[in-house]
This record gives C-alpha cells, sequence and structure tokens, in this order.
C-alpha cells in the first residue's frame, strides 16, 4: 500500500513538473499538460520567433506569408491573416495555436479558443517584448534553452544600439508604412520604438490611432528631415519618390528619402535589429547632411 501510495505521489509530481502555463500578452493564462509538440503558427512573426526559440521542429502548419526561415516555406497552410481555415487547423491536431489577434483574425481566434485548443495571444509593444516572448514560447514548447539564448542574444544588441546611438542629436523622421491611402504609425507602435532607438523622432507619434492614415498636407506641415518607407518586399517602392515634386521638403532638399524591406522593421521578430541598424546609419547619414 505504502508503494502504491509513492508511485502515486511520484506520478502526480511528474505530471505537474511536466505542466506549462503562462498568460499571454492579453493577460489570458495558457496552461499545457505538457509542452506542446504540435504548434500552429496564426501570424508569420510568431512562425519566426517559434523557429528562433527552437521551436521549429515542433511546428505543423503555419498561415501564409509565413517565409522565414527557409524551413517555414515548407508548413503546411491553414489560410492567411485575412481568414482562417479551420478544418485545415483542426485536421494538424494542434496542441497550441499562437495567434496575433487583428481584424481578419479575431473571431476565428475565440471560436479556436472556444474548442478548447490552448491559444497564446502575442501583442508586442516594445522591443523587450520580443526578448519576453522569445522565452515565453520556449516555455511552452519546452525548448527553454534555445529561446534563452535568443532572448539573451537579441536584448545585448539592443542595448549596444542604445548605447552607441543615444545621446545623438534628435533626426525627424516620417515612417510611410503605404501610399494608397498614406498611412503611418504612432509613437505606441514598435516601429516608434525602433526610431527611438536610433536617437530619431516620429512626427506622429502624437496621433491617438496606431496605424493612422493622414494626408500629404500633414506631412508637408511637420516637415520630416528623413522620410522611410517600407513596401510588399525588398525592393524599393515607386511611390517614395512621389514627394520629390516637393523640393522644400527637408527630406527632399537633404536627399533623405529611403527604404526598409518590411519584414526588417514591421516583423516583430529579432530581425527587427537588422533593420534598426540600417534605420540608424540613414539617420547618421542624415545628421551628417546638415
Amino acid at each position: 500500500m505504502r508503494r502504491m501510495l509513492t508511485a502515486i505521489m511520484l506520478s502526480a509530481a511528474a505530471a505537474a513538473q511536466a505542466q506549462v502555463s503562462v498568460s499571454d500578452d492579453y493577460g489570458n493564462r495558457v496552461t499545457l499538460r505538457q509542452p506542446a509538440r504540435r504548434v500552429v503558427s496564426l501570424a508569420p512573426h510568431l512562425t519566426e520567433l517559434l523557429y528562433a526559440a527552437g521551436a521549429g521542429e515542433r511546428m505543423v502548419a503555419a498561415i501564409e506569408h509565413s517565409d522565414y526561415p527557409e524551413q517555414a516555406s515548407k508548413l503546411p497552410r491553414i489560410g492567411s491573416e485575412a481568414g482562417i481555415n479551420l478544418e485545415s487547423l483542426l485536421r494538424v491536431k494542434p496542441d497550441l495555436v499562437a495567434a496575433w489577434p487583428n481584424a481578419g483574425s479575431r473571431r476565428q481566434i475565440e471560436r479556436i479558443a472556444a474548442l478548447g485548443i490552448p491559444v497564446y495571444r502575442s501583442e508586442p509593444r516594445e522591443l523587450d517584448d520580443i526578448a519576453r516572448t522569445l522565452r515565453t514560447l520556449g516555455e511552452l514548447a519546452g525548448t527553454r534553452a534555445a529561446a534563452d539564448a535568443a532572448a539573451q542574444a537579441f536584448r545585448q544588441r539592443a542595448a549596444e544600439l542604445q548605447r552607441v546611438h543615444s545621446g545623438k542629436p534628435a533626426v525627424r523622421v516620417f515612417y510611410q508604412v503605404w501610399d494608397r491611402p498614406l498611412m503611418t504609425v504612432n509613437g505606441a507602435h514598435l516601429i516608434s520604438k525602433v526610431i527611438r532607438l536610433c536617437g530619431g523622432e516620429n512626427v506622429f507619434a502624437g496621433l491617438p490611432v496606431i496605424a493612422p492614415p493622414i494626408d500629404r498636407e500633414a506631412v508637408l506641415r511637420a516637415n520630416p528631415e528623413v522620410i522611410v518607407a517600407s513596401g510588399l518586399d525588398s525592393r524599393r517602392p515607386a511611390w517614395l519618390d512621389d514627394w520629390s515634386v516637393f523640393p522644400g521638403l527637408a527630406a527632399v532638399a537633404r536627399g533623405n528619402l529611403h527604404a526598409i524591406a518590411p519584414e526588417l522593421m514591421q516583423r516583430h521578430t529579432p530581425r527587427i535589429l537588422d533593420g534598426a541598424e540600417r534605420l540608424c546609419a540613414i539617420l547618421d547619414q542624415a545628421r551628417a547632411r546638415r
């Protein structure tokens, strides 16, 4: 009888140790009986983060545009940010879904959670949230060693950029997300935190909406010293040079119209520091042209 009780206690202790419980970015508790072995990603940045956290071998599906690292391109597709194919998702039998709620996916994410599938919801707003998310995903997938190493490397690299560029004269920056409609980001967006890391000042930081539409007159009034644009891919968007018709604009007068690939600025992954390095170099060049 004593042996049986001991065995039961040991089994319960092992089960407790295997259980994983974390809070997601929306304050929801995500609890797994054991580290995830079949993970589905519903956002390209989460796919990339999962690989960076050492959980790539545990992934069974992802959405469209999950293209980094190269292995991610081979994962089965279960929809896009505009809509998830629920049947395809259920077919791969996930024990964890990593999601980024947005207008196109929020209802479907809630439906997935209502089916009893654990859902981790991501919404990074600070650079350090990337490191924190790496560690959390590593905990959920049972790959803490790799995830902790990736998080530490990210924090060290971010701290070095901060050390090098803090205290430099501010440069007024307009970050152009798109042309029609003309869109930018406010101060709460992670892109704005990257601008600040490089000693820049987002000219539209004070707007109330995180990704607001604006008009050309607002840009002309703000008179940014640098315009940085993203497009659909790594190619320089043709519409960036449309600003050249305004020779009185400081960014045009000083030759400070630049493009950075969107995946290096708009995906909340370790590669955002690659984008930061490029942006910091652009701002240093702008300072030299004063």
